[in-house]
Order: C-alpha cells, then sequence, then structure tokens
C-alpha cells in the first residue's frame, strides 16, 4: 500500500511538471508572414504613372529611371516615423518656404530639396553642412548669410531660403534646367559642369555622377511623392496634428545686448523659447556692430 503511494504520488509529480512545460516551455511558434516580415505590414507604392520636376518630365518610361525611383521610394516609405514627423514639421515650415520659392521666382518643388536636405530641420552634416539649406562655413557668406561667434544666419530659415534661391538661379542659367540645377546644389556647380562636360550632356538623367548626387533627385522625388499624397498612400495625419505657424511679433535691434537671457525675460519670454525662435542666434550675448540691425523673433503677447 505504501509502495503504492508513493507510486502514485511520483506519477502524479510527472504529470504536473508535464502541464507546467506545456504552458510554459513548449509554446508553438507564431506563423510569420515572410513577405510581411521582409518588406514591412504593407507592400510599397507603386511607381507612379508620371512624374515632373519643377515642370520638367521625369523620365519614367526608362527602365533605368524608374528603378533608381523605386528604390528612393521604398527606402523612405518604411520610415513611417520620419515621414509622419516630416508631415508635422511640414504644416509649420512650407507656408514661409514657399512664400519665399514664389517671391524669388523659384519652382515650388524645391521645397522637397529642403526636405532632401534636412528633413526640414536645423541639422549639421558630418562635414558642417548647417540648417534647412545646409550651407558650408565656408560658402555661406558669399550667399550674403553671416557666420560669426554669435550669429550664423544658416541657422536663419528666411535667410537662408533667400540664399538658396540665389544659388538655384545662377544654376538654372548655367545649366538651363531646373533637374541640372537641383543636382548640382548636391554636388556644386564645379563638379557638375566637370562632368556633364566629359559627357556631353548637361541631362541629369544621362549622367553618370557620384553616388550621392545619383541617387540625390530621387530622393527629392520620393519626397515629392510620399509627402504630396501622403493620405492615399497610408500616412494619415489629421490637419489638427500638424505644427501650426506660431503667433511671434519681430523687434529690430540695433545696439548689443550683453545678455540674452536677461533681455527674453525682459521681453516677457525665456532664453530656451527665444533661441528656438530665433535658432540663428548662436550664444549667450549678441554683438551689433555700428550700422547693423537684427530682426529678433519674440512670441506675440
Amino acid at each position: 500500500m505504501k509502495k503504492f503511494a508513493l507510486a502514485a504520488a511520483f506519477i502524479a509529480g510527472i504529470i504536473v511538471c508535464l502541464a507546467g512545460l506545456s504552458l510554459f516551455g513548449f509554446k508553438e511558434e507564431p506563423t510569420v508572414n515572410k513577405n510581411t516580415a521582409a518588406f514591412g505590414p504593407t507592400p510599397p507604392p507603386s511607381i507612379p504613372a508620371g512624374m515632373s520636376f519643377a515642370g520638367e518630365a521625369v523620365p519614367l518610361e526608362r527602365w533605368d529611371i524608374r528603378e533608381q525611383l523605386d528604390r528612393e521610394l521604398i527606402h523612405n516609405y518604411y520610415q513611417p516615423g520620419n515621414i509622419y514627423y516630416m508631415l508635422k514639421l511640414s504644416a509649420r515650415h512650407f507656408p514661409q518656404i514657399e512664400a519665399q520659392l514664389k517671391a524669388n521666382n523659384i519652382p515650388d518643388d524645391f521645397k522637397y530639396l529642403c526636405v532632401a536636405e534636412s528633413n526640414i530641420q536645423n541639422l549639421v552634416s558630418k562635414v558642417g553642412a548647417t540648417g534647412f539649406w545646409q550651407f558650408m562655413k565656408g560658402t555661406a557668406p558669399g550667399y550674403n548669410l553671416e557666420v560669426s561667434p554669435s550669429v550664423d544666419e544658416r541657422y536663419h530659415v528666411a535667410k537662408s531660403t533667400d540664399a538658396a534661391c540665389a544659388y538655384l538661379k545662377s544654376a538654372y542659367n548655367k545649366f538651363g534646367n531646373w533637374t541640372a540645377a537641383a543636382a548640382s546644389y548636391n554636388c556644386g556647380m564645379g563638379g557638375y559642369n566637370e562632368r556633364s562636360t566629359f559627357q556631353g550632356t548637361t541631362n541629369y538623367y544621362d549622367l553618370v555622377l557620384h553616388e550621392e548626387t545619383q541617387r540625390y533627385i530621387f530622393r527629392i522625388l520620393a519626397f515629392k511623392h510620399l509627402l504630396g499624397n501622403a493620405d492615399s498612400l497610408g500616412f494619415k495625419l489629421p490637419a489638427s496634428a500638424g505644427y501650426e505657424p506660431l503667433k511671434t511679433k519681430k523687434l529690430q535691434v540695433t545696439q548689443s545686448i550683453s545678455n540674452l537671457s536677461s533681455f527674453a525675460v525682459s521681453n516677457g519670454t525665456n532664453y530656451k523659447i527665444l533661441r528656438w525662435l530665433n535658432p540663428w542666434l548662436r550664444g549667450k550675448s549678441l554683438t551689433v556692430r555700428p550700422g547693423k540691425t537684427y530682426e529678433i523673433v519674440l512670441p506675440a503677447e
């Protein structure tokens, strides 16, 4: 009887262990959709039947052009967080950029060049290119952008946009089309001219360029397609979710400011907001040379 009880207890223990293992140790692996795992939640977007840049047709009838555009569409489509954030930023910054492009007689599509350069943010690249339009420190003064210890107008959205327009006009006059002008924004007019002279054409789509410039126009086109057709491509963002333009006022400054923090407080704000609204202010003070005037943006009362 005692032996029977021990055997029964032993068998019961084994059953309990097996039950525990079935619960915790040997769950069936979930079925994985290999296509979804490889390509994301949805198939990649189709290549548009037709596209243009700045009124110039993209030759999508060519297999090489279609494949280059397809690469950039796939690469950026599967970064939805970045697309959503740029959609939010575009609500604030596109109206100003669009107005300045129009005032300078630059095609509206160049706002997507700004997106390709900086994601509509005041970024600094590995080589030191800075701001929405990614000007280098050495070239900025040639486009009337001040770069000093207390001021860096590469961070000034309005002034850097005007500077980019000045470059693009010069490039258009040199190469005769906007697509080449846009490509030269990446590699410089000298670099583009060297490649186009050797290859006997200024047509971007017919040129062999270094990797970054070879992809550059297609990156711009991808952003144009994804941001311009965001809703139909699945990036549904309520209008109220965008970052609307801020309500501000402007103050003309003709004298040096020794302490920008105190200046901010005396004008009803703080140093953080002052710097956010005026990212071109780069220090704790502002030196104003005789005859010079700066326009500082402050929160509206």
